[in-house]
Order: C-alpha cells, then sequence, then structure tokens
C-alpha cells in the first residue's frame, strides 16, 4: 500500500464528516427540511462519493508539510519512511 493511500484512507473519514455535517446543516436549516427524509440520505452518498477525491487531493498535501518540517529539524527524532 502506497504512503499516499494511507494518508487518504485516514483523512478519508474526516473530510466525509466534514461534508456531511455541511450538507445536514443546508438540509435542516433551509426550507428543503420538509423533504430531509430523502435529502440526508442523499446527502450521506453525495459525501460518501466525494470523500474520496477530496482525501486524494488533499494526501500529498499533508505529506509535503510533514517532509518540510523534517527537513527543517533534521535532529528531530522523528522516524521518516
Amino acid at each position: 500500500m502506497s504512503v499516499r493511500l494511507r494518508i487518504t484512507s485516514i483523512i478519508f473519514m474526516m473530510v466525509q464528516g466534514v461534508l456531511f455535517g455541511i450538507g445536514t446543516i443546508v438540509v435542516l436549516a433551509t426550507p428543503l427540511k420538509a423533504h430531509a427524509a430523502y435529502l440526508i440520505p442523499a446527502v450521506i452518498l453525495i459525501s460518501l462519493a466525494l470523500s474520496g477525491p477530496i482525501a486524494w487531493k488533499i494526501a500529498p498535501l499533508m505529506r509535503s508539510a510533514h517532509q518540510r518540517r523534517v527537513n527543517k529539524n533534521p535532529d528531530s527524532p522523528i522516524v521518516t519512511a
């Protein structure tokens, strides 16, 4: 398993939680709440579908931020792979 895929799998659930929260607030805080029984499952599916690609885009940014910190302080006890 590649490092990018590992980081993506860690970030995936956090991204999904944020997207679900935003979608739920949009549904429940607007007149759409009359159709919440149908829209909340749709929000779940949409957040599930969008989380993977978003997490895939975030993963290299997280890795590069870590690499910058390690390169800035090479005497750090952080183990790099």
